[in-house]
């Protein structure tokens, strides 16, 4: 079996030079270090994890808690998570919290126990247990998708990145407006998620810029659901005045209101216009094609991985926030036909600094 001097010896170089390519612990010449990795492979060299971890007290492990690992978002934003985390040598280990805000807790706590380096995290809509456990223990965390708050003097410093939310919904809404629509309805998701207020805003943005009133009447959540989401689009169409647009905040309430709109024998565009937040792979093989917002999933979990390993190299850096820009895909389903100009994003109000 090959040793670590054997790969140096291989890639001429000294046994230290091998040790920072494989921890990541000193920057190597690019030359060098690819001579290092084409030694590893030639030889079949195995590091000895194990061994390694007890020496440097990391594991080169990231623990990934993220509900709705089906979800096409999410599925999305795991490849991105993953793709980095492999491009800087570390291993993933992967827990779906459910969005239940205890589960999320117990989760933090299994894969803290199994000594990962640092953690990313889609937090629940309570997660007051969560953050008390990682401000207690000081885990290097990042959140994504979904922002929050420290607990109160806790000193507890931690990484977000989020796509915008407010801006690309406030541009729904006024397209629509655009259209002539006059009562636009929102299929909102779970409440006390960061993203559900910052879309109901943006809702309520384009709105007023197009000089419409808001009616609570026409916001029904559908707690970022299939199922929800179909029970509250049948809500909206049933008030005596129903919508003429529909807006759905996630692409799992997209499938609950066509659902809906399937079971009352009711056309897109025809007899209501649709636009969505979040874009899937088979958002444009529906008749007619969906227009959403587009956010940038993968992105989001690659630099989660990045904003994560700065902070285990300088662990006292001020916390920071990360937005990102979601994109206007225009398709048919509000109305309009085939290529359209594209509107503009209004640009959404930021929240923290920018990293």
């Amino acid at each position: 079996m090959a040793t670590m001097v054997d790969v140096a010896r291989r890639a001429g170089v000294s046994i230290a030079t091998v040790s920072h390519v494989l921890n990541g612990t000193r920057p190597v010449l690019p030359q060098t270090r690819q001579a290092v990795l084409d030694a590893i492979d030639e030889l079949g060299y195995t590091p000895n994890t194990l061994a390694r971890s007890l020496v440097t007290s990391r594991t080169r492990s990231i623990g990934l808690a993220v509900s709705a690992i089906s979800n096409p978002y999410f599925t999305e934003i795991l490849q991105g998570v993953e793709a980095g985390a492999l491009e800087h040598g570390y291993g993933l280990l992967i827990a779906d919290p459910h969005d239940d805000p205890e589960h999320e807790r117990e989760v933090a706590q299994l894969l803290h126990e199994r000594r990962v380096d640092g953690m990313i995290i889609a937090p629940s809509a309570t997660p007051a247990g969560l953050l008390r456990y990682l401000a207690r223990h000081d885990v290097p965390t990042v959140f994504l998708d979904r922002l929050v708050d420290p607990p109160a003097g806790s000193g507890f410093r931690h990484d977000q990145v989020v796509a915008e939310n407010t801006g690309p919904m406030a541009s729904l809404v006024g397209h629509l407006a655009e259209r002539g629509h006059r009562r636009i309805g929102l299929v909102a998701g779970l409440p006390g998620l960061s993203t559900t207020t910052e879309r109901i805003t943006g809702y309520r943005h384009g709105l007023a810029r197009a000089g419409l009133p808001y009616d609570e009447r026409l916001v029904a959540h559908g707690d970022s659901l299939a199922e929800s989401a179909e029970e509250a689009t049948h809500r909206l169409l049933s008030l005596g005045a129903p919508p003429s647009a529909l807006v759905t905040a996630n692409n799992a309430m997209t499938i609950g209101a066509l659902r809906a709109l399937r079971d009352r024998g009711l056309s897109v565009p025809d007899d209501l216009a649709l636009c969505c937040f979040d874009d899937f792979s088979w958002a444009d093989l529906f008749t007619p094609r969906l227009t959403v917002i587009a956010q940038p999933s993968k992105e989001i979990g690659a630099r989660a991985v990045r904003l994560l390993l700065e902070r285990l190299a300088s662990p006292r850096l001020e916390s920071r926030t990360v937005r990102l820009p979601s994109a206007f895909v225009h398709r048919t389903s509000c109305g309009c036909p085939e290529n359209p100009v594209r509107p503009e994003s209004p640009e959404a109000p930021r929240k923290g600094p920018e990293s």
